[in-house]
């Protein structure tokens, strides 16, 4: 007979010589999560210069022919690259913040959004194509290719700086900071190098767009994930003794070195491919783990409750973006930065307190 007892905060639930403790906050967290992340789907997908009620959007979803273009070739495909796109920066924010054990540490900071930037930036003045147009040499795949590799390469090359015997939080956090600042300043001298046509059509993809997405910018975030979350949830085992630290992981059979690597491998790639399909979109790595986390009750960041909350995030902000001033249509990367740099500030805030003490 299975019965439920309380045992201070989780509940336990028994089955004869078994017990298992059920949290119920990080189990509500996903689905009440995917509700609003829907509603706001739907209310996203509803703007613009034809609107269309919330109603009418999910009859169209569920088959009806009417407003199916719209809603199926316009609109549909840039809620669901904001919503891949969310995800996979809040899981990749999940792994790098739990692997360090800093909540500090995002893609953000090891300069994954930068260094694709100066690359994109880069090939951009040096070909005069048009960044994520439809005209150009480097236009559809050539930009998401340069900005994934820059990406790619960033993330990997910070990990190796960082890398002393070990890995420190803290240190990786400085390393990707003062990288991420090499990197800015690269991108906006190459920028001042270019012809002010190729300048601006770079500036709309590195502050952050969902603007024109189609359904090859949905592809592949979605292959991504459906690839990694995968390996990353088999992986939790690893990610939870790491969690511990290293001496107690390596007690535990733990090959220390190689899980951690392979983790923040996955937490690159998710960063790099989110980026190479938005541009880099600020702060949602940082914050979405961080309001998973206290929204779960968990003391560490739940991977599948920040993949869902970095989802309502992208699309929340682009909902905000494209409505919040009248006909002015905000890039989403600007609407996430000025969210969440108060985050930020508190972050270190913490942080700082937390050492004195």
């Amino acid at each position: 007979m299975t019965t439920v007892k309380r045992l201070g905060g989780p509940r336990a639930l028994r089955a004869g010589p078994a017990s298992f403790r059920v949290r119920p906050r990080p189990l509500l967290l996903v689905p009440a999560g995917l509700a609003v992340l829907a509603l706001l789907m739907a209310l996203n997908i509803g703007r613009g210069d034809y609107p269309i009620g919330v109603g009418e959007v999910v009859r169209t979803l569920l088959g009806s022919p009417e407003n199916r273009f719209v809603v199926m070739e316009l609109r549909l495909p840039r809620a669901l690259t904001g919503a891949l796109v969310g995800a996979a920066l809040g899981l990749s924010g999940a792994l790098t913040q739990s692997i360090t054990r800093n909540p500090l540490a995002s893609p953000d900071t090891l300069g994954v959004g930068q260094g694709a930037s100066v690359v994109v930036v880069a090939l951009t003045v040096a070909t005069g194509s048009a960044a994520g147009g439809a005209g150009g040499a480097l236009a559809g795949i050539g930009i998401p290719l340069a900005a994934l590799a820059g990406g790619l390469v960033s993330g990997v090359f910070v990990y190796m700086l960082a890398w002393r015997s070990g890995l420190d939080g803290y240190r990786l956090v400085l390393v990707g900071i003062g990288f991420a600042g090499v990197a800015s300043n690269i991108k906006w001298w190459l920028l001042a190098l270019g012809d002010v046509n190729d300048a601006s059509r770079a500036m709309a993809w590195i502050t952050g767009t969902l603007n024109a997405r189609g359904w090859e910018h949905v592809r592949p975030v979605a292959l991504a994930l459906a690839v990694l979350v995968p390996a990353v949830l088999i992986g939790a085992f690893a990610l939870g003794s790491l969690r511990l630290g290293d001496e107690p992981a390596r007690g535990l059979g733990l090959r220390v070195n190689l899980s951690r690597s392979l983790l923040v491998l996955a937490a690159i790639v998710l960063a790099s491919i989110a980026t190479a399909s938005a541009g880099p979109v600020e702060f949602v790595a940082l914050a979405a783990p961080q309001i998973a986390m206290r929204l779960a009750g968990t003391g560490q960041p739940p991977l599948v409750g920040s993949l869902v909350t970095g989802a309502v995030l992208t699309v929340g902000a682009d909902l905000i973006a494209r409505t919040a001033f009248g006909g002015v249509e905000l890039p989403v990367g600007v609407v996430t930065a000025v969210l969440g740099a108060p985050l930020l500030v508190y972050l270190l805030v913490r942080s700082r307190r937390k050492a004195i003490l």
